[in-house]
């Protein structure tokens, strides 16, 4: 392993024109890169909402469904319907 002395820092010390130029570039992109995940974590956490909020709209159809026409499989391609046959309890 190789190691590198590093002389006490002056107080004008700089990085080269370029070296800050490759930093400060580096830097951006990866706050801007930060802010996107930001944004899509946002994104995400509206979409979960959203999906718990249609899932509880269609539990209250089913119910409803149900009550019409009784335990049935519904095909959502023609709205036909079977019955589900009911377990008999021995």
């Amino acid at each position: 392993m190789k190691t590198i002395k590093l002389n006490q820092m002056e107080e004008n010390s700089k990085i080269t024109p370029e070296e800050l130029k490759q930093v400060t570039e580096l830097n951006n992109k990866m706050v801007q890169i930060q802010g996107e995940i930001g944004a899509g974590e946002l994104r995400k956490a509206d979409l979960v909402t959203m999906f718990a909020e249609e899932s509880k709209q269609m539990e209250v159809i089913k119910k409803e469904l149900e009550d019409k026409y009784g335990k049935v499989n519904i095909d959502l391609k023609d709205g036909s319907y079977e019955l589900i046959p009911e377990e008999e309890n021995d």
